[in-house]
């Protein structure tokens, strides 16, 4: 496979769950698939997650298939939406996670995957709900998880040991090739942890993004100007809060930046619960940052994608990170973790850095040595290679669910 995180899907070997693409799996619906999909840490002001979800679904639905969403929520909720059935179930809130909720309820789970005797699954998280592939071995349903984070990655942000990190992943990564009939990776990068290990059900489908909403025609110089505030360098952070992102390594970007007499300025869109912390670091430190909160309006984070100078995604643990391929439809660099996947993502429309304030001060440094027309120019073209129509190609492939044939007219019929 290329290393540009680009391929499509690679050559995948059922793993122990029931194999995809035997005779006679899976029922038919009219030429389409019921695909229920099934995922956690999902609320209304997510963000990568709940985009590519969303995406997926309405590509299923444009397909000809049958998606269903079944994610936890406060209240229990059935809905008709435009990517296709949600299903809310009552979720417990984790602590400390700023909200998100996990579907705890296993029962309630396994009686409405009973009820809506899917073709396909799909799971969007590989530790609470792994014990839907053992479900869908049973139900000889084939079954897909979706890797959207490394297991290793995430433990090491949490501070635990590279090699306590890496043993414990093998583990949990074990027990997921065995559980389910294939293994998506979006990027090569985030491939790495189960090629270790020898799982042979892999396959890669990388994540898209809306070239018609993401735009370089969408930067503003006077929103750039409201936002710098007498800055020279808009920088930007569009980011969960959270401990796995690193948030404040743009915080002490910026005052490596400015201690260097670069006039910078940072606005965070995002919320978690590092919010309070990082807002009272930044007044300690008298740095010019904008806490914006979750922007739920799209058209307004947009615009400020576009306006931007540079953005930053420090995530070490990152295995696509939507929001910078976002960044570079709207034509605005990025510079991103060394540790993570974006390098591969990013390409050389951006910069990688070692996961250090310094060192990211001096990637943002190098971007704005750039000319202007010469990096934004180089960013939307890199954003290019990525749409959701090969995304959703990928997935169905990984699915073995081609585009439904459509319906016959009736005067075919009688032909």
């Amino acid at each position: 496979m290329s290393g540009d995180g680009i391929s499509g899907v690679g050559v995948g070997v059922d793993g122990g769950g029931c194999g995809i693409g035997g005779a006679g799996v899976g029922r038919v619906r009219g030429g389409g698939l019921r695909i229920v999909r099934l995922a956690n840490f999902v609320t209304p002001t997510s963000g990568g997650l709940r985009t590519a979800l969303d995406q997926l679904g309405r590509g299923y639905l444009a397909a000809g298939h049958e998606p269903v969403l079944v994610v936890p929520g406060d209240v229990e909720s059935d809905h008709h939406t435009a990517q296709g059935r949600v299903i809310t179930l009552p979720g417990p809130a984790l602590p400390g996670t700023g909200g998100y909720r996990v579907l705890a309820d296993r029962r309630r789970v396994r009686r409405l995957l009973d009820e809506l005797a899917p073709d396909r699954i799909e799971v969007s998280d590989r530790t609470t709900l792994r014990w839907t592939g053992e479900w869908a071995r049973r139900a000889r349903v084939p079954s897909v998880m979706v890797s959207h984070e490394t297991a290793d990655g995430v433990l090491r942000t949490w501070g635990v040991p590279p090699a306590v990190a890496a043993r414990a992943a093998d583990r949990l990564n074990r027990r997921t090739a065995w559980a389910f009939a294939r293994i998506v990776c979006t990027t090569e990068w985030a491939e790495r942890e189960f090629v270790r290990i020898g799982a042979r059900n892999v396959v890669r489908a990388p994540l898209g993004v809306d070239l018609d909403h993401r735009r370089p025609g969408r930067r503003s110089t006077v929103l750039r100007a409201r936002y710098a505030d007498g800055e020279r360098v808009l920088l930007l952070l569009c980011s969960r809060l959270s401990v796995e992102k690193r948030p404040g390594t743009a915080l002490d970007a910026l005052a490596e930046l400015r201690d260097t007499g670069i006039a910078a300025a940072l606005v965070v869109a995002g919320d978690g619960p590092l919010r309070g912390a990082l807002e009272r670091r930044a007044r300690e430190r008298r740095l010019p940052v904008r806490f914006l909160g979750h922007l739920a309006d799209r058209e307004a984070l947009a615009d400020l994608q576009a306006a931007a100078d540079v953005c930053l995604a420090p995530g070490p643990a990152e295995t696509f990170g939507l929001s910078a391929l976002e960044a570079l439809a709207c034509g605005t660099p990025v510079v991103v973790s060394a540790s993570s996947a974006l390098p591969e993502v990013v390409g050389t429309a951006g910069a990688s850095a070692v996961d250090t304030p310094g060192a990211f001060a001096s990637a943002v440094r190098g971007l704005l040595a750039t000319p202007e027309a010469a990096r934004r120019g180089a960013a939307r073209a890199r954003a290019e290679h990525f749409t959701w129509e090969r995304s959703v190609t990928a997935f169905l492939a990984a699915h073995d669910a081609l585009p439904a044939p459509e319906p016959r007219r009736p005067e075919e019929a009688r032909r």
